[in-house]
């Protein structure tokens, strides 16, 4: 899969995506300063959300549409989201923002017709958000433009996983991410569930990744640990400005940080070899082996009080200690001399 310059396979750093959302207040100076500041972070891309409150929902008073069980709780859907939309007569702007800054900016598209705005910008992924994951329909028409889908997993059980891989792979596009998530803002930590990410490389043949409401970046980190290639986090410049997504969401230091957690998470986890490192060798200079710690003379039986295995290892292997034990010295052997098997008379088979 290859977004914008980012390629993202087995052997790619984690491709890290600073989510915009609603972190922009209404004010299209914030949302630049916003985009700008995900660059000082570290992250390789910014990503939006493209809709209007009509375009995702309906003005009704009908309690169907009042939000129950969420931060959100009691709100009318259609207020919500007429006060986080992204306007989007300034997505041109922050999306020449964001490329000026060398970040990949990409969105969540909602409708087709946000599709075709972001088309016309030449959006070079897409983002199929938790919600939208049963919107066959949504995402077959995405899937169409051929270009790299990541889709959330949130409110989603096998079947509609299945459901969206298909519409994706009807359409002729294998480019996807399936990303784990947990749909509660904040999510508990206790629910991030991880192990689904190996599951997903498994069993769908996808790139695995997360979509992280938790607090914090140790989630990251496990999902990082766990092959996860696509880690997404909401961001925002400060907290204390408030907004319809700060409660979940990583100001700036923070979001540094995890950044930081995941890099070095990445060169942990490093990869499959039995190749030592330049170090490790150093290192075996502390271990174990055949050293003379009775002066021998010649013609003395080796026995395990004047032959042991200690540190350091310069001597022979331990291993061999058993086959020279009753053997006799060729020479006169001084206390602290690396055993060779040329102090042997005969061979050490």
């Amino acid at each position: 899969m290859r977004i914008g310059t980012k390629i993202i396979d087995e052997k790619s750093s984690v491709f890290i995506i600073a989510e915009l959302s609603a972190n922009h207040n209404g004010d299209l100076e914030t949302a630049l300063a916003t985009i700008r500041a995900a660059k000082r972070t570290g992250a390789d891309a910014i990503k939006l959300q493209t809709y209007t409150a009509d375009t995702i929902t309906l003005d009704s008073d009908k309690g169907d549409f009042l939000i129950k069980g969420t931060i959100w709780e009691g709100r009318k859907l259609h207020d919500l989201y007429k006060e986080a939309y992204t306007p989007w007569e300034w997505h041109r702007a922050l999306f020449d923002c964001a490329r000026e800054e060398g970040l990949i900016c990409f969105s969540s598209p909602f409708d087709k017709t946000a599709v075709d705005l972001l088309e016309e910008l030449d959006a070079p992924a897409y983002k199929i958000a938790s919600f939208e994951i049963t919107d066959i329909p949504l995402i077959e028409y995405v899937a169409s433009k051929g270009k790299p889908i990541i889709l959330s997993t949130g409110i989603a059980g096998l079947e509609d996983i299945e459901l969206a891989l298909d519409a994706c792979r009807r359409m002729g596009n294998n480019q996807i991410a399936l990303l784990k998530c947990t749909s509660s803002y904040p999510a508990p930590i206790e629910e991030a569930n991880m192990a689904m990410i190996p599951e997903f490389k498994e069993r769908f043949g996808v790139i695995p990744g997360l979509s992280d409401h938790t607090m914090g970046s140790t989630v990251p980190v496990v999902a990082t640990a766990l092959g996860a290639k696509i880690i997404e986090k909401h961001f925002i410049l400060d907290r204390s400005v408030g907004g319809p997504d700060a409660s979940f969401s990583m100001d700036e230091a923070e979001f540094t940080a995890m950044v930081k957690a995941v890099r070095e998470a990445e060169k942990a986890v490093g990869q499959v070899s039995y190749e030592l490192t330049e170090k490790q060798k150093k290192g075996r200079d502390f271990s174990r082996s055949l050293y003379v710690v009775q002066d021998i003379k010649k013609g003395e039986v080796i026995t395990e009080e004047n032959v042991r295995s200690i540190r350091p290892g310069f001597g022979m292997h331990p291993k061999y200690l058993h086959k020279i034990i009753g053997k006799v010295a060729s020479s006169d052997i001084e206390k602290g001399t690396r055993m060779s098997e040329s102090f042997i008379e005969g061979e050490v088979s």
